[in-house]
């Protein structure tokens, strides 16, 4: 097992710059200190810190301790405060995971009927699919939200629902979006610069199926995993760019960009992922609601 006293006192030796730093914050002794820190590099059988003149510097194997304790004791820190908030009934956490292939922009439209729950605390994360399936059945996070369902697999005892089936549109600055383009929807994006999700996205291969379908090469300037810099880049007239109706809210937001056309067949799916626990947390049951309600107008 870990340490976490010695991971804290190599935490605060960094942050301090140096072993006599640390043990006047801790009120410590320097040996106490440094021999501490040594328990810790022969627990992990790597040098963690090496000499640089009066200071300390960071090995390649420090810096990836540094990283992690630095995650856990900022962590730590929030725990008084959200016990106490908790104990007063007054803390709602709700913490979601973002599949790195989903629009950013779809987000809020997705979350707003929670969002004005009384002391929410809402956590965001942003990864890989495959590594936020794990976390959710860790019951580190209480839902995902993806392009696509949850694969079949035992082990994880994850359950997945549609929550939204959105029209995909497509929109750019008013420099490359001229009523003569508009007209000629969607031809035109053979001869105007596009800008599309990378292939992290499910979006991506339904759309090189759609373009597939309608006989377009479009000339692909710019890649993106994030939606909402895809479109900070599309106002500043790099190109144009899709997004679905749920997101298309999230576009008022950018001067300069105007709709070129809605692309008729093309839709983006969005995935609720749910654990056995997770089902019943209140919040979740209402964007769950939410999204029936919505489906069904």
């Amino acid at each position: 097992m870990l340490n976490y006293r010695h991971l804290h006192y190599f935490w605060v030796v960094v942050k301090e710059g140096g072993f006599a730093r640390a043990a006047e914050r801790l009120d410590m002794a320097v040996q106490t200190i440094s021999a501490q820190v040594r328990e810790l590099e022969k627990s992990l059988g790597h040098q963690l810190l090496k000499p640089s003149g009066r200071r300390v510097t960071l090995t390649e194997a420090g810096q990836a301790a540094f990283a992690r304790a630095e995650e856990i004791f900022q962590l730590g820190q929030m725990i008084p405060e959200e016990v106490r908030e908790a104990a007063n009934g007054q803390l709602v956490r709700l913490a979601i995971g973002f599949s790195d292939g989903i629009s950013k922009l779809v987000a809020y439209t997705l979350l707003e009927p929670v969002l004005e729950t009384p002391h929410l605390r809402l956590v965001c994360h942003e990864g890989e699919f495959e590594q936020l399936l794990s976390e959710l059945a860790l019951h580190h996070l209480d839902l995902v939200l993806a392009g696509q369902a949850v694969p079949r697999n035992p082990n994880l005892r994850l359950m997945s629902e549609h929550m939204a089936d959105a029209p995909v549109e497509w929109y750019g600055p008013m420099s490359l979006v001229g009523n003569a383009e508009r007209n000629r929807f969607p031809e035109c994006l053979n001869d105007l610069p596009v800008l599309l999700p990378t292939g992290h996205s499910a979006l991506r291969t339904t759309l090189e199926r759609w373009f597939e379908t309608h006989g377009l090469r479009p000339r692909i300037v710019g890649e993106f995993e994030d939606s909402a810099l895809q479109a900070v880049f599309a106002a500043r007239g790099l190109g144009v760019f899709p997004v679905s109706r749920l997101g298309a809210d999230g576009i008022g937001m950018m001067r300069g960009l105007r709709l070129l056309g809605k692309s008729e067949g093309l839709k983006e799916e969005i995935h609720i992922i749910l654990s056995r626990r997770s089902q019943h947390h209140p919040l979740v049951q209402t964007l769950m609601t939410a999204a029936a309600a919505r489906s069904g107008a």
